[in-house]
């Protein structure tokens, strides 16, 4: 189990690798331009912690990561949804069951912290549609094209938390970026499970928007 974990997280680490600069643009039209050097610094210490001070799970160790040492708002909460992840795998033997019932958590605590709804333009339009794939039976390939599509429809929401809910237009027709990036956290769960899945490369996954002016 901690094997598959650590090669969900490496591989979502290269794809954040790849997509650091588009997601820091679509960040710089909506928030404070440090979502994706976030994101990126948050795997890179799990990796570290990983291959020099294995203590504990990986999944629980990426979750220290981001709780301890990821600023803004959506490091911690990612910090919440993996250590519900990383809490239900613990329990679970079987690997899509542990990640069903770790997203449903993972959800439910971020929801209870961020206090975001479906519509609001967050990780939660990606997570809420993410959990019911999985309640519904969906492989882990399902669920990654589920949280793609779901990510790519946040392009035609009006933010309403955070700082992106005082940009108003500004950032409609790009996705967001807080959802971008847990949808790439299914899309590496996805190529590890199920290495056959024809999902796209990442850097092909992730638009980057026109700059303007």
């Amino acid at each position: 189990m901690t094997n598959h974990q650590t090669d969900v997280l490496r591989t979502y680490t290269e794809a954040v690798h790849a997509t650091e600069e588009a997601l820091t643009a679509l960040d710089q039209l909506s928030g404070d331009g440090d979502f994706g050097r976030n994101l990126r610094e948050g795997l890179d210490r799990t990796l570290t912690l990983l291959d020099h001070e294995p203590r504990e799970s990986a999944t629980a160790t990426a979750a220290t990561a981001f709780l301890d040492h990821v600023g803004g708002t959506s490091g911690p909460l990612l910090g919440l949804l993996l250590r519900e992840v990383g809490r239900a795998l613990e329990t679970e033997q079987d690997h899509l069951a542990g990640w069903s019932a770790g997203v449903r958590e993972g959800l439910a605590a971020v929801q209870r912290v961020g206090e975001a709804e479906p519509g609001d333009r967050t990780m939660v339009d990606v997570l809420v549609p993410a959990r019911d794939a999985f309640a519904a039976g969906a492989s882990f390939t399902g669920v990654a094209r589920t949280a793609l599509a779901a990510a790519a429809a946040t392009a035609d929401m009006r933010a309403r938390r955070g700082r992106a809910s005082y940009v108003g237009a500004r950032a409609l027709g790009v996705p967001d970026p807080g959802a971008v990036g847990v949808a790439l956290l299914f899309w590496a769960l996805a190529r590890v499970s199920e290495p056959g899945s024809a999902l796209g490369d990442p850097a092909d996954l992730v638009p980057v928007p026109e700059r303007h002016g």
